[in-house]
């Protein structure tokens, strides 16, 4: 587990880039996992059955937010606006906002819809509904360990989930930014898509997975801490089914707790973060969505034979 790349950026998230060090062995046991990020018309059947309502549709409380006006208290997410020009790339503040009515179902704001999108992935999902998600489908997020490992396919030391060249034969093998990042109209699509693209439009990794690199990031279970991997490789021994730290901490923003994501997304560039790099990590305080995260599910390999023995 982990990279030796060090040159990449957080995705607008400050801190340090040795957060993917040291690489480290590591044990999982066996499980399965979703070939594809949840969709939204998988999404939809979920909230249908059960009545589920996202925290993004969920207007926030002076509890959480102690002082905050009681006008700024609504219903949203954060969505991915470009600029109107280039920028400096050291404030992501500047791409991107809060916006009211944002959620699963308005990815990109009240006026959005998922007509035509439902092979989309789902966004604008926090971690507790990813978590809500997956024990309705009778499955569960999966451990950091448990995610980079499967999107290896078995080819460890790969620098992407595809090989070790990011375009082999000229190829693009994976949703991400071409082009100025973040103006407007700055993604040129030369992947075959501006903005996130449906499942599996690229070929899966040698385990059969999709779009574990790029497209959009994927919660795991794991707390973030940049020092975990220090923690986990302090012993010199195989780190057997790690669960991650017992508790978040980002000494960039202390007060916010969040959880890893994995795999980069549509927005990840060489100009600015090249997180689709299959060692790396992202982080997202743990109740705040966004159009460019979703996840996928895992379940164990010995709860599946159980089932089968029935």
């Amino acid at each position: 587990m982990g990279s030796t790349v060090e040159s990449e950026s957080l995705c607008g998230a400050p801190g340090t880039t040795a957060d993917a060090l040291p690489v480290h062995r590591t044990y999982v046991d066996p499980f399965w996992m979703d070939a594809t990020e949840v969709t939204n018309e998988e999404f939809a059947r979920f909230v249908k059955a059960t009545g589920y309502v996202t925290v993004a549709e969920i207007p926030p409380t002076l509890e959480e937010f102690p002082g905050a006006p009681v006008e700024n208290l609504v219903a949203g997410a954060t969505v991915f606006t470009p600029t109107a020009g280039p920028v400096p790339l050291n404030n992501y503040f500047q791409w991107w906002s809060y916006v009211p009515g944002a959620c699963w179902k308005h990815p990109t704001g009240p006026d959005s819809d998922l007509a035509g999108k439902e092979k989309y992935p789902v966004v604008q999902v926090v971690h507790e509904d990813a978590v809500a998600y997956a024990k309705w489908a009778g499955k569960r997020l999966p451990t950091e360990a448990e995610w980079e490992f499967a999107a290896r396919g078995g080819q460890t030391g790969d620098l992407y989930a595809w090989g070790t060249e990011l375009k082999p034969g000229g190829k693009f093998m994976a949703n991400i930014y071409q082009g100025k990042f973040p103006v407007t109209g700055g993604d040129t699509g030369e992947d075959g898509f501006i903005g996130i693209a449906p499942v599996a439009q690229y070929s899966p990794n040698p385990f059969g997975l999709y779009d574990v690199g790029g497209n959009v990031w994927e919660w795991v279970n794991d707390w973030y801490r940049p020092d975990y991997y220090q923690t986990l490789s302090s012993s010199g021994e195989v780190a057997r089914n790690p669960q991650g730290p017992e508790k978040p901490f980002d000494p960039a923003e202390p007060t916010e707790k969040k959880r890893v994501h994995r795999g980069g997304s549509y927005l990840c560039t060489d100009q600015y973060c090249t997180r689709y790099l299959i060692g790396t990590r992202g982080k997202g305080e743990h109740r705040t969505g966004s159009n460019h995260v979703g996840f996928r599910c895992v379940r164990d390999a010995k709860s599946t034979a159980t089932e089968l023995g029935k």
